[in-house]
């Protein structure tokens, strides 16, 4: 594990409720904010490199290889829904941190817009089903993005006071909408189905606590935001006959080659961007970084951004049996880490993360139970 010295109080393990951490760039003030429960879900089903090599006349090599795609996970047509899956996985997280869904006081969605049904919410669905009839219901989007920003957003509540105890759930299925004899939506054919979910609450005691979140960071380049549309069934082009007749209900990418020239530009620098705002004001450096948990993406980027942030083969978990599970990618990547003994007691975690639009962000945690 990567060595070094956090500064301030960043890498000090849980202290059992110190509400007032001094403002020097090490933490907010206000409460701690512990992470008490994580849990993942995966549907049975699943879609080899192979398969997707001989559906998109894409070479095999390529897509285990270079795309990073041994397999994923797949939802029946009819079943694993992102409301289902997202109870599954909420359901062990709060049974992972000993938590009763009564006593939430947030249920946060911060999956993908493919859900059940259109102009819905499925956080509301879910705090229903899992019987939090004291939490309200709230959803985030930032595509890919999502699971750093929610951390972010739910802690700052958390440290003002505002709520004491939150659930948060994201799941995805977005690969209904990949079409795989569409070249220009190549990138695509990694999404894969699966949920993620965590509790947050306000200083929790240190037996209770997983991980301590600490600072965020984020960064968006507007420019990218017409770059991946699905043409048809939104107020721009209501879906018709005609529009499913053309095909129109898939995710496409309007121009690939100035999209993938641009993009080469601004990812790298972006990533590292909010990789080191976040470490900065949670007290560290690349330097302190221990565990890497990154949106699946072309295997040699991931390698570089590993490289970049000073980690090694067994600091980080490539999601090549998974593929990329929209916001849950960070969650499945720390919980492969886990299960591997890849992270231990005051390690520092990076949720590093990107979406669409263009966003990237970083969470901050210090994982306490290794």
């Amino acid at each position: 594990m990567a060595e070094g010295d956090a500064g301030g109080d960043a890498r000090d393990p849980a202290d059992g409720g110190d509400a007032s951490p001094e403002p020097d760039g090490s933490g907010s003030p206000g409460r701690r904010v512990g992470l008490t429960g994580l849990a993942t879900y995966v549907p049975d089903e699943v879609v080899t490199g192979e398969e997707i090599a001989a559906e998109s006349g894409i070479p095999e090599r390529v897509v285990t290889e270079k795309m990073g795609m041994r397999e994923k996970h797949v939802c029946p047509a009819d079943d694993d829904h992102v409301s289902d899956m997202c109870v599954a996985a909420g359901r062990d997280a709060l049974a992972d941190a000993g938590v009763d869904a009564a006593d939430l006081d947030l249920v946060l969605y911060h999956g993908s817009e493919y859900k059940d049904h259109v102009v819905w919410s499925a956080a509301a669905d879910v705090c229903e089903r899992l019987g939090a009839e004291d939490a309200y219901a709230h959803e985030s989007y930032t595509l890919c993005a999502g699971a750093p920003v929610a951390l972010r957003h739910t802690a700052a509540q958390i440290r003002v006071g505002d709520l004491d105890r939150a659930l948060l759930v994201a799941a995805s299925r977005e690969e209904d909408l990949v079409d795989y004899g569409d070249e220009d939506a190549s990138f695509m054919f990694n999404f894969g189905s699966g949920a993620a979910a965590t509790v947050l609450e306000a200083d929790p005691a240190d037996d209770r606590t997983r991980a301590v979140v600490r600072e965020s960071a984020a960064t968006t380049d507007g420019s990218f935001s017409r770059d991946v549309v699905m043409p048809a069934g939104g107020s721009a082009r209501p879906p018709s006959h005609g529009t499913v007749d053309a095909g129109e209900h898939a995710l496409t990418v309007p121009d690939p080659e100035g999209m993938k020239e641009r993009l080469a530009n601004a990812s790298a620098p972006a990533f590292l961007s909010v990789a080191d705002d976040a470490l900065a004001a949670s007290g560290c450096d690349r330097g302190d970084v221990d565990f890497l948990a990154l949106t699946h993406m072309k295997r040699s980027f991931h390698g570089y951004l590993c490289d970049e942030l000073g980690v090694g083969e067994g600091g980080s978990y490539y999601l090549d049996d998974y593929g990329h599970v929209q916001s849950a990618d960070q969650a499945l990547a720390l919980t492969e880490g886990l299960d591997r003994g890849r992270v231990d007691d005051g390690d520092v975690v990076l949720f590093l993360a990107a979406g669409t639009g263009y966003t990237w962000a970083a969470t901050v945690l210090e994982w306490v139970d290794g």
